[in-house]
């Protein structure tokens, strides 16, 4: 008799961050399955969903009805948890199924960006039980959001326990190329180049159809040209090789963001110094001013940010962070 509890993960591709929630749930002893929270992960889908949801009704109704339904009719779960990134499509009759076939589950959603870049998600918001957010604006101006960010996963804390006696990039960037992000790693890397000379900065544009429309409708991209870009993913391997070889991060938020990215938090497991341009940073209880530097367009070439060592935080400190805590605080509290 299996006495696991059983769990369903919706959730976006995402760069595989999906692949790390079910992994840390079965370490936990927990009975996973996962729904991709979109028809495809092709970069035009993606970028015609971005645009409108509407556009891609049809496919994510088939798509729901041909992959999704045989496994919500074949398996009952205990939780629930979807994660609202980005390409979130399902649309509220089809969380209303989910609901309906699990009504003693647990529902419980996690939005991964702003209510201000997910405005649709706010019509599901009915059917969980408790919604949980990375944006602390949005859990300030909004009671039933409860505030929890980001996590990093077990790769960067296996980083951060590795001894590094010399760092072959100065710092890194690796990232998708949105407008604002972009326009914010390059200020940065351009003000860093006499503190910082040895650099690793890579714009990750997905299609050249999403380059095309940026370039008629984004401002920050009106100088940009397509080969300024990298139009592969840097695969898991060569990013924690990279990250592992930096002494610092960069690191900036999109339009509408105010929440810390993903990549802040896996400074954090890392062990690796960040330089940012999200102010809301020294709001935050792992903040200290020797690891984290908040860039506001200019470089003081003489802060002890550039000379001392990264200080480590305390234990229990850097442990709330990890992944596996993010999941028992929405799951087992």
């Amino acid at each position: 008799m299996n006495n696991k509890k059983s769990i369903l993960l919706i959730a976006p591709v995402f760069f595989g961050y999906y692949k790390d929630i079910m992994c840390e749930l079965e370490n936990m002893g927990y009975d996973v399955k996962y729904i991709c929270d979109a028809p495809s992960n092709s970069n035009i889908s993606k970028a015609i969903g971005r645009i409108n949801k509407k556009f891609i009704r049809r496919s994510t109704e088939k798509y729901f009805i041909e992959k999704c339904e045989p496994i919500i009719d074949k398996y009952k779960f205990d939780y629930v948890l979807l994660v609202g990134g980005m390409t979130f499509s399902f649309t509220p009759e089809m969380i209303q199924k989910i609901r309906q076939s699990n009504p003693n589950a647990k529902f419980v959603m996690y939005q991964w960006d702003s209510e201000k870049n997910l405005p649709y998600s706010v019509k599901i918001h009915k059917y969980f039980d408790e919604i949980y957010s990375f944006d602390l604006n949005d859990c300030k101006e909004k009671s039933f959001y409860k505030f929890l960010p980001l996590f990093y996963t077990r790769k960067y804390e296996e980083i951060g326990m590795s001894e590094v006696n010399s760092f072959k990039y100065d710092c890194s960037y690796i990232g998708t190329a949105h407008p604002k992000k972009y326009k914010d790693i390059n200020d940065m890397a351009n003000a860093l180049k006499e503190v910082f000379p040895k650099q690793y900065i890579y714009h990750y544009m997905p299609s050249k159809l999403k380059f095309i429309y940026h370039k008629v409708f984004a401002e920050e991209f009106k100088k940009a040209k397509y080969k300024e870009f990298g139009t592969e993913k840097v695969e898991i391997k060569e990013l924690m090789e990279i990250i592992s070889s930096s002494k610092c991060i960069l690191d900036a938020p999109q339009a509408g963001q105010t929440g810390l990215t993903i990549r802040t938090i896996e400074c954090l497991g890392a062990k690796r110094k960040l330089i940012t341009t999200n102010a809301d940073v020294v709001n935050y209880d792992f903040y200290n001013p020797r690891n984290i530097l908040v860039f506001d367009g200019n470089v003081d070439k003489n802060a002890p940010f550039f000379t001392q060592a990264y200080d480590p935080i305390d234990s229990q400190l850097y442990q709330q962070y990890s992944l596996r805590n993010w999941i028992r605080k929405m799951i087992e509290n």
